[in-house]
C-alpha cells in the first residue's frame, strides 16, 4: 500500500516541472530526439518526454509530426547560419568558418539531426525539397562569403565544394572526436584560399 500509494505523487511531480513550454524548447526537445535515436524515434510522445510537458502541448504547436520535422531542419540551419560560422561578413579569410571545431562540440544534437534527415531522405524522398531548400541557405552563405574574399568572385560549384568540405569535416569530428584535427583542416583550407587569391580583407582593411 505504502509504495502504490507514493508512486502517483511522484508521476505528478514528474508532469509539473513545466520548463520546456514554449516552442523554441519543443524544437530543441525534437532535434535532440532524432539526434540520438534517429527519425523513426520522433513522436509527440518522445519530444514531450524530453522537453517534460504533455504530449497535447506538442500537438498544440505543431498539429502534425510532418510540422513539427519540418520546423525543427529549419530551427536547426537558422541555429547554424546564425552562428556567422559560414558568413562573417568581414571578407577575412581568417574569419571564414573559423570556430567550427567549438561549434560541434557545444552542441552536437544540431549537427547530428541533419544528417539524419539527410540519410532518412534516402528513405523518404519527401523530405528531398525541405532539404534542398534549406541548403540552398548554406550554399548562399557560404558563396557570398566566398564573393567578399576572392577577387573574382564566386561561383555556385566552388561554394558547394567549399561547404562539402566543412561539412565533412563536420561529420568526422562528430564520429570521431578530435576538433584539433578539424582546426587543422581548416588551416590548410584557409591556406587553399588564399592561394587561389584570396587576401582575407587584411589589405582593404589595412588601406581604410
Amino acid at each position: 500500500m505504502t509504495e502504490s500509494a507514493e508512486a502517483p505523487k511522484k508521476r505528478r511531480s514528474r508532469k509539473r516541472v513545466q520548463y520546456g513550454e514554449g516552442r523554441e524548447a519543443l524544437l530543441k526537445a525534437a532535434v535532440r530526439v532524432v539526434a540520438r535515436g534517429g527519425l523513426r524515434n520522433l513522436t509527440y510522445r518522445a519530444v514531450a518526454e524530453e522537453a517534460g510537458v504533455t504530449h497535447g502541448l506538442v500537438v498544440h504547436h505543431f498539429g502534425s509530426r510532418e510540422a513539427l520535422i519540418a520546423e525543427a531542419l529549419a530551427h536547426t540551419v537558422r541555429s547554424s547560419l546564425a552562428s556567422s560560422v559560414l558568413e562573417p561578413g568581414t571578407g577575412r579569410v581568417t574569419d571564414f568558418s573559423a570556430g567550427v571545431s567549438e561549434m560541434v562540440e557545444s552542441d552536437p544534437d544540431t549537427q547530428a539531426f541533419q544528417y539524419e534527415l539527410l540519410l532518412e531522405s534516402r528513405r523518404r524522398p519527401d523530405l528531398l525539397p525541405q532539404l534542398r531548400a534549406l541548403y540552398d541557405e548554406y550554399f548562399d552563405a557560404t558563396q557570398r562569403e566566398l564573393a567578399r574574399m576572392l577577387p573574382g568572385g564566386a561561383d555556385r560549384p566552388l561554394a558547394r565544394l567549399v561547404f562539402a568540405a566543412l561539412e565533412g569535416l563536420v561529420l568526422h569530428q562528430l564520429v570521431f572526436g578530435e576538433p584539433e584535427v578539424t582546426d587543422a583542416a581548416l588551416a590548410e583550407l584557409h591556406a587553399l584560399l588564399k592561394a587561389v587569391g584570396a587576401d582575407g580583407g587584411d589589405s582593404a582593411a589595412l588601406d581604410r
